[in-house]
């Protein structure tokens, strides 16, 4: 029987002991992940008492000029024209000597988690294309459309290409939300740092590009400009997430890992699915439609819904950066 639109987002709050069950531990001979589970630590300056999480500013990267001193000129630029979205010559000019002070999955600047208690939880799905897959997950897609279910699809520049007319229907549908997997697909790096084989951005000015020439594509498509960025891999230094807060961009990833980079079996997206908790944000993939990706939300969503959890959009949960 399928799961009803009023039964996902109205559902009564109930005790979840299928979710209980099945614990990370439990996951222990599942393969290895492409986004491993150890993430690095946060850095930078702790934000004020009182402040929200969800906003991502500039000022809030931890950075330090080549000679350590604090890079307050270039934050003091990027407040002055905040009300602007700087060029690429600008945004080159604003880090230039920049180094960068954290890499990884999860650094300052970065959203992992909803900034809320409520039972609820945001599904975001990626389209890498290219080398890292061009296919579409019909299957997943009508799963949520059938009951219901809002989501976040990450779409990578390659992958619009390879699929105009999925893009075009993608965007049209109120479910969903449209957000940046950038132009290549590449790790968001200020220095060249790569992440699973694949080689990062070098400078400020390849950062740029990764964020904007496909902000300018999703613009295209969906009439207004994304509000939230993933790197190709998830990984990024501090520095490049300024760069995207520059662009009026969030980054987002995430505290629950679906698919696992579209390698897991239905059974392994099922019980990854399940350990979400309050707040999570899920990645997972629309574009290997041979993978066990729609198989496992197709039975791990029922679950949720009847342990009560709802599920949004990241703009639902997430203000704009200001």
């Amino acid at each position: 029987m399928s799961l009803s639109r009023r039964a996902l987002l109205t559902a009564p709050v109930l005790a979840f002991p299928t979710i209980a069950a099945c614990g990370v531990q439990q996951r222990s001979a599942d393969p290895p992940a492409p986004f491993p589970a150890d993430r690095a630590p946060r850095s930078g300056p702790p934000r004020p008492p009182g402040a929200d999480p969800s906003i991502v500013t500039a000022e809030s990267v931890d950075t330090a000029s080549p000679t350590g001193a604090p890079a307050d000129t270039a934050h003091a630029t990027a407040r002055s024209t905040a009300s602007a979205t700087p060029t690429r010559a600008e945004i080159i000019s604003r880090y230039q000597g920049v180094q960068p002070t954290a890499w990884g999955l999860e650094v300052t600047g970065v959203i992992t988690r909803l900034p809320t208690r409520d039972r609820v939880i945001a599904l975001t799905f990626d389209a890498c294309g290219g080398p890292h897959g061009s296919g579409y997950d019909q299957a997943l897609i009508d799963n949520l459309r059938e009951n219901g279910i809002p989501a976040t699809l990450f779409l990578n520049s390659r992958w619009i290409d390879a699929n105009p007319r999925v893009c075009r229907d993608l965007a049209a549908e109120p479910l969903f939300e449209i957000a940046n997997h950038g132009t290549v697909h590449r790790p968001l790096s200020v220095s060249g740092r790569s992440a699973y084989g694949i080689s990062g951005t070098h400078d400020a000015g390849e950062v740029f590009d990764e964020i904007a020439v496909n902000r300018d594509r999703i613009q295209a498509l969906v009439g207004r400009p994304p509000r939230f960025f993933r790197a190709g891999t998830a990984h990024c230094d501090n520095v490049a997430t300024a760069i995207v807060a520059d662009l009026g961009e969030h980054v987002v990833n995430f505290d629950v890992n679906g698919d696992a980079g579209a390698t897991f079996s239905a059974g392994q997206v099922t019980r990854a699915a399940l350990t979400a908790r309050p707040g999570s944000i899920v990645i997972a993939h629309l574009n290997h439609p041979e993978g066990g990706t729609a198989q496992g939300f197709a039975k791990a969503l029922p679950q949720l819904a009847a342990a009560g959890y709802r599920f949004v959009r990241l703009s639902d949960q997430i203000r704009a950066a200001q």
